[in-house]
């Protein structure tokens, strides 16, 4: 807000340089959410001792706290010491395999406000990839939803691997042979749960598939396992457990968060019957992220 305070100065100033200077960083200007001030155009013919400078009047108060704004200090990205789970190598491409989840307007509701009670315990959850406090979005229940819930989830069906740039033709061409075939299936989402990655440097509260569509994604692991094995890749954890993770926190918080759930879950059954899943969803297809590039492996149409 102080470029947009500093354009509504009390014109006291009589210095050429003042008056006619613009934003030194515009873009600083626009990513603050303010609208750059049209300045004087230097094309005066008069001189300027002539031309009369009126001070502006000052801003509307609701300009400068607009009510929804999601502010810089709503979207601050903390340093969160990012670890590639790989190094970087010329000519390598990261390799994803997944499905892609979108959750329907009703059950965002119902999660967010699972988040905001998990949240006020443990104020380190940050939302995934979007690395957003999670605290600051329980604020507002628009925000919540649209910023932590709006965005598009996968069921990872590999681990995220180097490729070489040579093995892409082939990699993509086996998935699209191995799983064009899928038929159309409900993915179940049935319980909440905690995951650390293998570097124990992050901690993700995840929502996790126990019952319906368990047996068709891991027919699809296994598929994805064998493509990896033609091309020396890594294969998938021995166990799988699909899930999509909803927010994260920095190190192995594990212990304090699966506390927390474990006590949030059983409130939210108590004097209720068990509710059978946390949310549910179409299969809709599987998609193969290389590097920048989203390949369609298989698409099912609605039904």
């Amino acid at each position: 807000m102080e470029a947009l305070v500093a354009c509504y100065g009390d014109g006291s100033s009589d210095s050429d340089s003042d008056s006619e200077s613009s934003p030194s960083n515009p873009s600083l200007a626009y990513s603050e959410g303010q609208a750059l001030l049209p300045t004087r155009s230097t094309d005066v013919r008069e001189p300027f001792s002539e031309v009369c400078v009126q001070p502006l009047p000052p801003p509307p108060i609701a300009l400068l706290h607009p009510p929804n704004f999601l502010g810089p200090q709503d979207m601050q990205i903390h340093q969160t010491n990012k670890v590639r789970s790989f190094p970087h190598v010329d000519g390598n491409y990261a390799l994803h395999v997944y499905i892609p989840i979108n959750i329907s307007s009703p059950s965002k509701k119902e999660l967010a406000a699972f988040l905001k009670k998990i949240s006020s315990q443990e104020p380190s959850l940050h939302v995934v990839d979007v690395d957003v406090p999670l605290n600051i979005l329980c604020k507002n229940d628009e925000k919540l939803e649209q910023v932590a819930l709006g965005r598009e989830f996968h069921i990872s069906l590999g681990r995220t691997v180097p490729l070489r740039v040579h093995q892409i033709d082939s990699v993509v061409s086996m998935l699209r042979n191995k799983l064009q075939t899928q038929q159309h299936y409900w993915i179940d989402f049935n319980n909440w749960e905690v995951f650390v990655n293998d570097d124990r440097t992050r901690t993700f509260l995840s929502v996790e598939v126990v019952h319906g569509g368990l047996v068709e994604i891991r027919k699809q692991i296994e598929a994805v396992n064998a493509i990896y094995r033609l091309h020396n890749l890594p294969e998938f954890y021995e166990d799988p457990r699909p899930h999509i993770s909803l927010a994260w926190s920095l190190g192995n918080t594990s212990d304090s968060l699966k506390k927390v759930v474990g006590e949030e879950m059983k409130k939210s059954v108590t004097g209720k019957s068990l509710k059978k899943c946390v949310f549910t969803c179409k299969f809709r297809g599987i998609e193969c992220k290389i590097g920048n590039k989203t390949y369609t492996i298989c698409k099912v149409s609605d039904r």
